[in-house]
């Protein structure tokens, strides 16, 4: 007995061991990244083709239905502040988990028939997605320590992948399933469940490293370590890039294809147009990435992005319906890169793991509450004016606030 006992812990170890070792294959962390990712928009794109039958499903006004995306927008502010304690107190790799799982609960519940449902599951959905928001940079920073910035670039385009194909295929699958709006947006629970699926070999193998580690990484320099993002300078101009930026981004996920038909375009065209934005936004956000972890300055690469979203705002404004497949496209590639290129900015502005996760949490916190003026707003301006000049003229000086806080973001420092 006395054998036993001496000989089970060390059984208990190498099985352990073997067990942790199997689910850290690289391969299966890179899956869970990828369909955690392709989760992390394609149930906001979707809505976007959906708009309109929303609104007239539930009588909506047009300032209601720019809430059907701006509450999640709000609640991805809301709950960014709250990531970096539920990682430390149950790991991130339990978090991801649980997220994605309330991210196909949340897309069930806006299904639902009731106005009450609809934006509840868009609380859901938005909680749900800030705390994957946060959790991702800091996950990537401590796998990839040396390949961040192309780790950043290959989640932040797998993301867009999901959006361009939700917004190309909702119509189709409204048609295919013969449900209507309710059936093509709760379809997008299947994904957020393969992803729950993909991602648990990660929990399980955090659950056997916390007793058996499975390697010992060379510390990183860790300097002021306990310091608040809140009052850096630099905190705050990557917060407001990347809120701006992203007010932009969901303005037009929310109003595009609306903006195009209103000018005259055949619904099922501006949809195609739509989805072909987020699919030019793929490479904007898997280059711009790539070329910024090979900077130390990023001042120029913020000024271009800044420079291509207003140029084109102002080509939408000036040509909505010829010019509409030339704005896409620069559209496409200034939205895309802006969002590489922000995530970036958290990557390479701090020393640590933690570090990144409290800037995440500021940056993110403070861009989307921002982010959620846009498509309500736009809506309301709408509203107002009979139509959507004044919404893109605003855009446009948008634009340019961007730029200066991309300017100052670019800098060679750490928060």
């Amino acid at each position: 007995m006395s054998v036993t006992r001496a000989v089970q812990p060390a059984l208990d170890q190498k099985v352990g061991t073997r067990t942790a070792a199997r689910f850290a294959h690289p391969a299966l962390l890179l899956a869970g990244i990828v369909l955690v990712a392709l989760n992390m928009r394609a149930c906001l794109a979707a809505v976007s083709p959906m708009v309109a039958e929303i609104q007239r499903t539930f009588g909506l006004s047009a300032t209601a239905s720019g809430l059907i995306t701006t509450v999640p927008v709000l609640f991805q502010g809301v709950g960014a502040p709250l990531t970096p304690r539920l990682t430390r107190r149950f790991g991130t790799e339990r978090v991801v988990l649980g997220a994605v799982l309330a991210l196909g609960a949340g897309v069930l519940l806006r299904v639902l028939p009731s106005v009450a449902a609809l934006y509840a599951g868009c609380v859901v959905i938005g909680v749900a997605i800030a705390v994957l928001n946060v959790s991702m940079p800091g996950l990537v920073k401590r796998e990839f320590p040396h390949k961040a910035a192309m780790m950043t670039g290959v989640y932040s385009t797998t993301m867009l992948v999901g959006a361009t194909l939700a917004a190309a295929l909702s119509v189709p699958l409204e048609h295919a399933l013969g449900g209507g709006w309710q059936a093509s947006l709760g379809a997008w629970s299947v994904l957020a469940l393969v992803a729950a699926v993909a991602w648990l070999p990660q929990v399980l193998k955090a659950r056997q490293e916390r007793t058996v580690p499975l390697r010992v990484a060379p510390a990183l320099p860790v300097p002021e370590a306990g310091a608040s993002p809140w009052k850096s300078a630099l905190a705050w101009q990557i917060s407001v890039f990347m809120g701006v930026s992203s007010l932009l981004v969901y303005t037009l996920v929310a109003w595009m294809p609306t903006i195009l038909a209103d000018h005259g375009m055949p619904r099922g065209e501006a949809g195609l147009v739509f989805a072909f934005s987020n699919l030019v936004q793929v490479a904007g956000a898997f280059l711009v990435p790539l070329l910024a972890g090979r900077m130390t300055r990023q001042r120029g690469l913020a000024l271009v992005m800044a420079g291509l979203n207003g140029a084109g705002v102002l080509w939408l404004l000036l040509a909505p319906v010829s010019g509409a497949w030339f704005s896409a496209t620069v559209l496409g590639l200034a939205q895309g890169g802006s969002l590489g290129l922000g995530l970036a900015f958290i990557v390479l502005r701090t020393h640590s793991v933690a570090g990144a996760a409290r800037l995440g949490g500021m940056s993110q916190a403070v861009g989307y509450l921002v982010a959620a003026a846009g498509p309500v707003g736009a809506g309301a301006l709408h509203q107002v004016t009979g139509g959507w000049d004044a919404t893109l003229l605003v855009m446009l000086v948008l634009a340019a606030v961007a730029a200066v806080a991309g300017w100052g973001a670019g800098r060679d420092r750490t928060v």
